[in-house]
């Protein structure tokens, strides 16, 4: 072992892709990040561009790399965590990309999973996957692209195409193509993966028209998924860990015991709890996904999921021009003693968690002529609590009660959003001293093969809470503004 061995984690995001080297003490060492355009060629539509995906996931690499490398520390493994559910299709000669990847937050196949659920067959696909039919997941998709670009899906039957989540493709390109795997995090958000058989699900492939020549092996989330080609780093680092962000998030929370509970907040808003062994099928249509898997064994979670948190405040920026920076909101919303009756329904890409309305759009109710600026941004940040506050309210009728929460994510950095978050949730909400979970997520299971960690048991011991957040808010005053909250979301259901 090398005297100052680390890992490099690669955190490839819906806005910017990072990279991190981190010590064996979790330590931040090196940190670089590229920020990339969205692209939104029609109405619901979100897409990335593939090589700018790739080209920025490569260009922090080599930057953390060198800086921790500079600093005489050895970079001995890489992990590699991402965006979940978008999906990218490549011809596996080449290696380029046949279109560009379809995001997770993209709506096109809404009618095509409208039809699915009129059929009746979001049962069956729930009690195997886990999941709920929605253009979210990757499935429908990968559908889409092979539908759509000419001789795809000739080319994709005859297994000339590879389908992979953002993870899949990096991993293909940094091993020159030697590689096409994924984890069971990631695969298990496809629609297409059978959580209790750990395996693509032959039903679920037909249901969605997907050839089992497109998919990628599933290993462990602590694994072998190749080495990277020489030329880019100067030597062959071998990736040994590889998990979906909000997996990779809540073990860089430590969610390793049944019911301890995270939410991330960054672009959208993602809570999960760990279930253990036994996968939890809700009955409020929340979702039953894999936490993590280890030698071949499964830790189960269940998950709400809402598509708009910070992208709120990212529209309140670049939309509106309200702000000029999401740190201004915090003095902004803090500058107002209530909301003036104003709710924003962020239904930008539909309403996820647990409305499941792919078609629902956004809204704002309560507006008057002495509405401005500051209005529009506490709304914005309220909508985030609120809609957190509707997970647990399923969580609860699932016979899930938990008592406190770990939060991360961009927005947490925000004292006034987290202390009205636990207002209404009446909770109490920790903030960790390291904010840069996903990617300590995805070292951590690098880590663990590499050497460098230990086991789940000693990987605990490294969590510190860097402030608490307890509730002082009356149960009336919770009620009333909740109250307003589900009557603003009822219509804009209705609509």
């Amino acid at each position: 072992m090398y005297e100052k061995p680390c890992v490099l984690a690669i955190d490839q995001g819906t806005t910017s892709s990072r990279a991190i080297a981190f010590d064996g003490q979790a330590n931040i060492i090196a940190i670089a990040q590229q920020e990339f355009p969205q692209i939104y060629p029609n109405s619901g539509w979100v897409e990335h561009d593939p090589e700018i995906i790739w080209r920025s996931s490569l260009a922090a690499a080599r930057q953390a790399f060198a800086d921790a490398e500079a600093k005489g520390f050895h970079v001995v493994s890489i992990g590699v965590t991402n965006q979940r559910e978008t999906s990218i299709v490549w011809d596996r000669q080449s290696g380029q990309a046949l279109y560009n990847a379809i995001v997770w937050q993209d709506r096109r196949t809404s009618e095509f999973c409208a039809q699915l659920k009129r059929d009746n067959v979001e049962t069956e696909l729930q009690q195997k996957t886990g999941l709920l039919i929605d253009p979210y997941f990757s499935a429908s998709k990968i559908a889409w692209i092979l539908d759509h670009v000419n001789g795809a899906r000739q080319q994709a039957e005859v297994g000339k195409l590879a389908f992979g989540t953002v993870d899949c493709f990096l991993i293909n390109r940094f091993t020159n193509g030697a590689v096409h795997a994924t984890d069971a995090t990631n695969a298990c958000r496809t629609s297409l993966y059978n959580i209790h058989r750990g395996e693509w699900d032959k039903d679920m492939l037909k249901l969605f028209n997907v050839p089992a020549a497109v998919l990628p092996k599933v290993l462990n989330s602590s694994d072998d998924f190749g080495m990277t080609a020489p030329d880019i780093f100067g030597r062959s680092i071998p990736i040994y860990g590889v998990a979906g962000d909000q997996q990779a998030a809540s073990i860089g929370q430590c969610c390793f015991d049944t019911g301890t509970i995270k939410s991330t907040y960054g672009t959208g808003c993602f809570v999960l709890m760990n279930t253990g062994q036994q996968p939890v099928i809700s009955k409020n249509r929340l979702l039953t996904t894999v936490a993590y898997q280890l030698n071949g064994e499964t830790t189960y979670a269940i998950e709400g999921s809402i598509f708009v948190a910070g992208a709120a405040i990212q529209w309140l920026r670049d939309g509106l021009g309200l702000i000029a920076s999401a740190k201004d909101s915090q003095s902004m919303a803090s500058s107002l003693s209530d909301n003036s009756g104003v709710y924003l329904v962020p239904a930008f890409a539909g309403l996820g968690a647990p409305w499941w309305e792919p078609d629902a759009r956004g809204a704002i109710f309560g507006i008057t002529r002495a509405t401005g600026p500051d209005e529009f941004v506490r709304a914005a940040l309220e909508s985030v609590c609120y809609q957190t506050a509707d997970l647990f309210t399923a969580m609860a009728e699932d016979g899930i009660t938990p008592t406190s929460l770990r939060v991360d994510g961009g927005m947490v950095a925000n004292d006034w959003l987290l202390q009205f978050l636990a207002n209404v949730m009446d909770m109490n909400v920790e903030r960790p001293a390291i904010l840069e979970t996903t990617a300590l997520g995805a070292a951590y299971l690098s880590g663990m093969k590499a050497g460098i960690f230990g086991n789940f048991e000693e990987l605990a011991t490294n969590w510190r809470r860097d402030a608490e957040f307890k509730s002082s808010m009356t149960a009336e005053a919770r009620a009333h503004l909740l109250t307003g909250w589900r009557d603003a979301v009822g219509r804009v259901i209705q609509k």
